[in-house]
């Protein structure tokens, strides 16, 4: 059985307007179902298209709610996932425009700074969207790279609210009824 013979009675009632329909109640219990069957790809485009959504918030204040509810280990991931989605040439940039640059460094002969879950911890979240604001202005990319990375944490997925994951499922069921 595939995963979507698992969850595809459960997501056809997110393919008919669903992204535009108010949460149904039980949608944190549904994108648990998706999250547990469905493959990280499919959450990721289901996370990106909720990122890009005009129904959600932008998307810096997006990541800096899951970057916030976070582990140490998460925030540094996602932290070095973005320095290394940025152009080279826009780093130092990038990171002094964020209030970044005495916190992480100015990088390495090889490019992006590497953060460790210390270093993370001791940034807060407004940095953080302000960063990820910055990131996505020089590479709107980011968005799937992000994506990517929050797929194999599906519960911070959650704490984006019942719209967020209401976009998310529709794509997933768009996807799948495509498939």
């Amino acid at each position: 059985m595939t995963w979507t013979d698992q969850i595809g009675n459960l997501l056809k009632q997110y393919t008919s307007g669903g992204a535009a329909a108010a949460p149904a109640p039980d949608v944190h219990a549904h994108f648990d179902q998706v999250a547990e069957a469905a493959p990280s790809s499919a959450l990721a485009e289901g996370l990106s298209a909720a990122f890009k959504s005009d129904q959600t918030p932008a998307f810096g204040q997006m990541l800096s709610t899951m970057f916030n509810n976070s582990s140490g280990e998460q925030k540094a991931g996602i932290i070095n996932q973005i320095l290394s989605s940025v152009p080279p040439g826009t780093l130092t940039s990038l990171l002094s425009g964020a209030g970044l640059a005495g916190i992480l460094g100015g990088g390495t002969s090889t490019g992006a700074p590497q953060v460790t879950p210390e270093q993370a911890q001791k940034l807060s979240p407004e940095a953080v969207q302000q960063l990820a604001t910055q990131a996505h202005n020089a590479d709107p990319s980011i968005v799937d790279s992000v994506s990517n990375f929050y797929a194999q944490h599906s519960t911070l997925i959650k704490t984006l609210g019942g719209t967020a994951l209401t976009i998310a499922l529709a794509k997933v069921a768009e996807k799948q009824r495509q498939a």
